[in-house]
């Protein structure tokens, strides 16, 4: 089976201003399949960006279906940064007849890609499409850091319409899926009304990482640690209060600002482990003058510029790029090792592994702030230490 068999081209004029695009913009820079599917063995491309038509699991919000095109005629009027972009746009997967075909169509093409060593970009649909997101990387036999960027945690057990897998209820599915490939699970953003309490009980208890929105509003730099420790990553739009992005019928007056935002998806950009993006829940049929499709293709941009200042300092080799900090707890009964990158400044934490884990590496790395370096320093043990420990036994 070939990947064409999933897609529908596009017509790249039918998303460019009447006068056509400029030669400075993404429209001309990007290429599009448009009746023959191009060949993504010839590393030609970087980035691929395709549509989910398919809103069936979107719950109360209708319409979503439709958001990738929307996006495109904003995206692509954009001019291109201080970057050399090798973007194809593989079209839209259609939905199946089934919503477990079109899960199964997003698996496959975000495997394949990921092997190809292409980013996929994926606009939804609902975001339940996380969840065949997900799923690729079973079948690439592939441990996952999953981080998600929503108002609430969607752990529902309610059927959406005599759908098991709703958008309110994808991570119950991923949670539960057996064999288990997810190592860790990150909430940036929650908001506290809208979680139920016996959600955050599971969270702790999983020693999974959430994040209240009121946690970065004074500084959304705290958000770069969490995302850099991501595989993939899934945005609600609704994450986004709606004076700056009213296109989801679910949206609040409280969430990220357009600012904001965009930082964000620019760290998810810088993000070297990160190998596939999805943006879901862009709903058209409530945009109000395009304000959140050019929200979205500005987010979608900023990612575009973060993946092409990507440092690849991850701590390995060679060392001579790195230096590493050694501290003592209080107690005296341990010693923390912190490594910090010359080439960026960024943190990282050595957590090992319990004995007879791991036969060939003896300890995690982990993605931390120089205030958690701080805490160590103090002789106390950061909390991301302890939780990152519980789960590697």
């Amino acid at each position: 089976m070939s990947l064409s068999d999933f897609f529908s081209p596009i017509n790249p004029d039918k998303f460019s201003p009447k006068q056509g695009f400029l030669t400075s913009q993404l429209g001309l820079k990007a290429n599009f399949y448009t009746d023959r599917f191009p060949d993504l063995e010839e590393n030609t491309y970087d980035i691929a960006i395709f549509g989910v038509k398919d809103d069936r699991g979107a719950v109360n919000n209708n319409g979503c279906a439709l958001g990738a095109d929307h996006f495109r005629s904003q995206f692509y009027a954009l001019n291109e940064g201080a970057f050399t972009s090798k973007i194809i746009d593989l079209g839209n997967i259609i939905a199946g007849k089934e919503i477990s075909d079109t899960y199964f169509a997003v698996k496959t093409v975000v495997a394949e890609l990921i092997k190809l060593n292409v980013l996929p970009v994926i606009i939804g649909g609902g975001q339940d499409i996380t969840y065949a997101q997900y799923m690729a990387y079973e079948s690439l036999e592939q441990k996952v850091d999953l981080v998600v960027v929503d108002s609430k945690f969607d752990l529902d057990e309610d059927e959406h319409e005599g759908i098991a897998t709703g958008s309110n209820s994808y991570l119950s599915k991923i949670f539960l899926h057996q064999p288990n490939y997810l190592f860790n699970f990150s909430n940036v953003g929650y908001q506290t009304y809208f979680v139920n309490q016996d959600s955050l009980k599971v969270m702790d208890k999983l020693y999974f990482d959430v994040h209240r929105l009121g946690e970065f509003l004074s500084d959304i730099s705290l958000t770069e640690p969490i995302i850099r420790n991501a595989n993939m990553m899934s945005f609600d739009i609704g994450a986004v209060r709606s004076a700056d992005a009213g296109a989801n019928i679910n949206a609040g007056p409280n969430g990220f600002y357009g600012e904001d935002i965009c930082r964000i998806t620019r760290y998810a950009g810088m993000n070297d482990k990160l190998t596939s993006i999805g943006f879901y829940e862009f709903n058209p049929a409530y945009d109000r003058n395009g304000q959140t499709a050019m929200l979205l293709a500005q987010m979608v941009w900023y990612f575009v510029d973060g993946f092409y200042n990507r440092k690849q300092d991850f701590p390995l080799t060679p060392k001579s790029q790195y230096i590493i900090y050694r501290t003592s707890l209080k107690d005296g009964s341990g010693e923390m090792n912190f490594v910090k990158s010359k080439r960026s400044d960024r943190w990282w934490m050595q957590v090992p592994y319990p004995t007879g884990i791991s036969k060939n590496e003896r300890y995690h790395l982990v993605p931390c702030r120089y205030e958690d370096y701080n805490t160590a320093v103090n002789g106390e043990m950061p909390d991301l230490w302890w939780r990152t420990y519980q789960k590697l036994g």
